[in-house]
């Protein structure tokens, strides 16, 4: 265990020596990309650039994937690619899906967190680039010359991901993601905050390093953000963030529910999803707060509500608030109607969290669309997840980070 810490010091060094003596760049203290929504798949994907000369990237985002792993077919496949070898110091990094191929260099397995199919895949070192920011917008380009990501020959693990996409940028916690990375090439905290925006026609925002996290007009939403413990997991091909759910409420009633709730932060699942006896006592509830019409459901929503009355004047539902209440009673999640209600058209309207039977993975997957206009930030320093529920309530939203 001692020699893996010293080796990974030694490895973060490194990463810091190099990327502070390329091209005499300056040190950014965070790190900025846009997000976009994909209106056909629903994924978020991101921008950025890499190997020389520079090539831009799509990437889909995932928070439960370790590391940031690419098809790299002919059309592809850059020069500027190096492979790194079996038994160097970077191939021996903890991670327990990790092999050697006969030509001695270093293959790890990875996982498309869409389809569930699993590839194994050559560990490459390459330059990538992004941009640094202030904060409050973005400042200058910065690389990273030696980065390690996952390279598949192969094309069939990318299937399913939004059109354009090369691969996945995991933001998963281990020593390969892009938290750790980034933050070890820069010596800057490792925390992350994501915003993703509801419009597929405009852009959210994906920091690194700590904030301020300025929207317009002015709000540093960082000082906006409440803490929960965040409990990290780590599964065979997944580097999943957890948190606590005590209970959960229904216009400030709670649910009869027994048990601490296990509850995961997704960017797979495009809505929330239950454990079945979860989903059977939020739905039942939802339906007795809500002073609404209900209608028939809309796959693949099973409570939906009419937003026309009979003469087809608006009519609109009065729908209740939900809180997770994390803790203790004073600190929980809040989810509004704009993150809980689905617009589905023909006047209609849906609960946007789905039945995942008995064993989804965990007792709530807070989904995408749950997580749309909130701010979370990921601290890995502290193990703490902070979030700030709708940002509608700051007078602001994610679409309002300021790209000039």
């Amino acid at each position: 265990m001692a020699h893996s810490k010293t080796l990974v010091f030694s490895l973060y060094l490194s990463f810091f020596l190099i990327s502070h003596t390329f091209s005499q760049q300056p040190t950014p203290t965070a790190l900025v990309l846009p997000i976009s929504k994909h209106p056909s798949t629903l994924q978020y994907t991101t921008k950025l650039t890499q190997s020389t000369p520079p090539s831009p990237l799509t990437l889909v985002i995932d928070l439960t994937a370790p590391f940031l792993w690419l098809s790299c077919n002919s059309s592809h496949k850059s020069s500027t690619f190096k492979s790194v070898q079996c038994h160097s110091p970077h191939c021996s990094l903890p991670h327990s899906n990790k092999n050697c191929h006969k030509n001695k260099t270093c293959i790890v397995l990875s996982k498309n967190g869409f389809t569930k199919t699993i590839s194994a895949g050559e560990l490459n070192e390459g330059i990538l680039s992004l941009q640094s920011t202030n904060g409050l917008h973005p400042t200058s380009i910065v690389s990273v010359p030696r980065f390690l990501f996952l390279c598949h020959a192969q094309d069939f693990l990318s299937i399913d991901l939004a059109t354009g996409a090369k691969g996945v940028a995991g933001l998963g916690h281990d020593w390969l993601g892009l938290p750790a990375q980034l933050a070890a090439a820069f010596n800057f905290s490792q925390k992350f905050a994501m915003c993703l925006s509801p419009s597929t026609e405009s852009t959210g925002v994906l920091f690194f390093g700590d904030g301020p996290y300025a929207f317009s007009p002015g709000i540093d939403v960082s000082k906006l953000l409440v803490f929960t413990p965040l409990i990290l997991r780590s599964s065979t091909y997944s580097f999943e963030y957890f948190i606590k759910v005590k209970s959960v409420r229904v216009n400030g009633k709670n649910l009869p529910l027994n048990s601490t709730l296990l509850t995961k932060i997704s960017t797979v699942d495009p809505y929330s999803i239950l454990e079945s006896s979860v989903y059977k006592n939020l739905t039942r509830a939802f339906i007795e707060a809500a002073n609404a019409t209900r209608v028939a459901p809309v796959s693949p929503f099973d409570v939906c509500f009419r937003t026309k009355n009979g003469n087809g004047d608006p009519s609109w539902p009065a729908i209740p608030v939900l809180d997770l209440v994390l803790q203790d009673v004073k600190v929980f999640w809040r989810i509004f109607e704009s993150n809980s209600m689905v617009p589905v058209g023909n006047d209609t309207t849906c609960l946007g969290f789905l039945d995942g039977g008995s064993d989804p993975g965990a007792s709530i997957i807070i989904g995408g669309y749950q997580l749309e206009d909130n701010l979370i930030q990921f601290d890995l320093v502290s193990s703490r997840l902070g979030f700030t529920s709708s940002l509608f309530l700051t007078q602001t939203d994610c679409a309002s980070f300021n790209w000039h």
